[in-house]
């Protein structure tokens, strides 16, 4: 047959509700034919078979989101949230978003409409029938939810896409809610959804929709539950001109969920009934933390960097900004959020949206700018030791963690002190720390009189025990600091069994020996030397760098800071022309 002919034969339509009725009854060709042609009337009557045809061959040009918008303006169906709810979804990162499902397909397509508008890269969990939904089978990730168990390349799916930073979207009832006792609830909740937020160390956003089905449709469910199923189509023709409400809790890492004692049965109940607590306004079971602030306009990011000093340009494109405070700055908005995310994603970070805090309005601000993507790639911020009046209402960040010993005061005069620098993860292996350091050579360049550097070295909490005592250990040991300069006000200490442990696993007279020593025990605890300790440790000849002291910080996370000295007049002569130039 030819192509011309081809196109003769009329293409089936996507809802064909005998097709369907005989592939799970094949009996039913059997009956007497006056029986199949009412039954057939009815049941295409009660899923709307003429009607959904009609509206898929009319908006036949539409897919994914929207096709969702013309669904539900066909309805006159929408939905409210609160600007404050509205701002607990994560704009960026991976997360599984778990929602109760009173309605069927409006309150799905509300929600994925409603997490689009914050991010396009989302994704909802639907069983292997509505995969053939082609309009929006783009948006969809396939389980077989009727099979009763998740199939294992299934999970594979849905884990590889929360690893790609993506948003999934589940409905751990697998069906829609149900009237009980305690009203229209979802039944028992499917665990599946833990397995992959474990395995994708991914924090889960629980989401509450309003809304309810008709009473004959909950009359029916008691009475024959399949039957009420393919009701569902008649309950969503009976939505038009509604709008349901939405409530958006804060996330919970999924470390807090991982912490308590308890079977994922035992869990999965206890997260149906926090995700029910939140249309009440009721305390959370969960300990939850803030969502980060979502991103900033990006015109608005390079309309201010037009005014920043240009240090320099990397020879991919990358600019190097040295950007100076101003109030309601969309650049300092943007850095606090980027540090946030940065941060957390190593284990620390401050818990807010933002982490910002009154020293950003008297640091400058050194600023790796993307231009081909417009966006900050990472930042440093530095504070002109010498030109702060420490004994105003201004002094130096570090002192919130170190007391520094009147013997610093030479150093302060001549010196910068450098702290919060971050780099965001997608970011991350492409030279964009190297980049930033090009930038401190830049500034260095133009500022001669700067002979030392200074400030706070951050190693996570996550790290090991047995890591850190390790890390602190060696640096202490081959980087100390003889003249006392300064003192943590939260000390870390290494007790006698650790201090004697690590005397018998380095020798303590061979820097490169010990130091390989250090990667491989570091290697065999799983984790690795952190890179700003080790482009510091590496960056100058003998004597040029300290550490003066380490500590804990309570405020983030519990990291170790580990308190950094550098004299640039010992920078090896390699990365003095590699970063400061001639």
């Amino acid at each position: 047959m030819n192509t011309h002919e081809n196109t003769l034969i009329p293409k089936e339509p996507a809802i064909n509700v005998e097709k369907a009725l005989i592939s799970k009854y094949p009996a039913f060709t059997d009956k007497p034919l006056p029986f199949k042609r009412s039954a057939l009337y009815m049941l295409r009557k009660l899923v709307h078979e003429s009607e959904i045809n009609s509206f898929l061959e009319i908006n036949k040009d539409a897919s994914g989101f929207e096709f969702i918008e013309r669904v539900l303006e066909y309805f006159n169906f929408g939905y409210s949230i609160s600007n404050h709810d509205r701002a607990n979804i994560p704009s960026s990162g991976r997360v599984v978003i778990i929602a109760n499902h009173p309605l069927g397909a409006l309150d799905g397509l509300s929600l994925l409409k409603m997490i689009g508008e914050i991010r396009r890269d989302v994704k909802i969990v639907a069983n292997d029938l509505l995969m053939n939904f082609d309009p929006i089978r783009n948006l969809f990730l396939p389980v077989n939810n009727l099979a009763g168990s998740t199939r294992k390349r299934d999970i594979q799916g849905i884990v590889e896409a929360l690893n790609q930073e993506q948003a999934i979207i589940v409905f751990p009832a697998g069906e829609v809610s149900r009237a009980g006792i305690t009203g229209v609830k979802d039944n028992k909740w499917n665990s599946g959804f833990l397995r992959f937020a474990r395995k994708a160390n991914a924090p889960i956003l629980p989401i509450f929709i309003g809304g309810k089905n008709s009473s004959l449709f909950y009359s029916v469910s008691y009475v024959n539950k399949a039957l009420s199923t393919m009701m569902l189509a008649r309950e969503m023709f009976n939505k038009r001109s509604v709008t349901i409400p939405m409530r958006v809790g804060e996330p919970i890492p999924y470390a807090q969920i991982d912490a308590i004692p308890l079977s994922s049965t035992e869990k999965v109940k206890l997260l149906k009934k926090h995700l029910y607590r939140i249309a009440k306004n009721k305390k959370p079971l969960f300990i939850t933390e803030k969502t980060i602030a979502h991103p900033q306009n990006r015109k608005a990011l390079k309309q201010e960097l037009r005014e920043a000093e240009l240090l320099g340009e990397t020879s991919d494109g990358k600019k190097i900004f040295l950007f100076d405070y101003q109030p309601e700055s969309a650049v300092i908005q943007e850095i606090g959020r980027l540090r946030e995310i940065a941060f957390r994603r190593v284990g620390e970070g401050s818990g807010h949206k933002k982490d910002l805090d009154q020293y950003d309005q008297y640091y400058r601000h050194l600023i790796l700018w993307d231009e081909e993507e417009l966006e900050i790639a990472g930042a440093y911020r530095l504070a002109e030791a010498g030109k702060i009046d420490r004994h105003s209402d201004e002094n130096l960040y570090s002192e919130t963690l170190f007391k520094y010993d009147e013997k610093m005061q030479p150093y302060f005069e001549q010196g910068i002190e450098l702290g919060r620098s971050f780099v965001q993860p997608k970011y991350w292996g492409k030279r964009s720390l190297d980049y930033l350091w090009y930038g401190i050579g830049a500034y260095l360049k133009k500022h001669p009189e700067v002979r030392y550097m200074f400030g706070p070295v951050s190693l996570s909490n996550n790290y090991p025990a047995a890591a850190k005592d390790m890390l602190i250990w060696f640096y202490r040991h081959y980087f100390n600091d003889k003249e006392n300069l300064s003192r943590s006000l939260a000390p870390y200490h290494l007790d006698n069994d650790a201090n004697t442990h690590m005397e018998s696993l380095f020798c303590g007279d061979d820097y490169k020996a010990d130091f390989r020593t250090l990667k491989e025990q570091l290697e065999f605890l799983g984790c690795s030397v952190p890179t700003l300790y080790k482009q510091y440790s590496e960056l100058c000849e003998e004597g040029g760098v300290r550490f003066l002291d380490f500590g804990v910080d309570a405020d983030f996370n519990f990291c170790i800071d580990g308190l950094v000295l550098v004299d640039i007049n010992y920078v090896k002569e390699k990365k003095r022309k590699r970063y400061i130039g001639q």
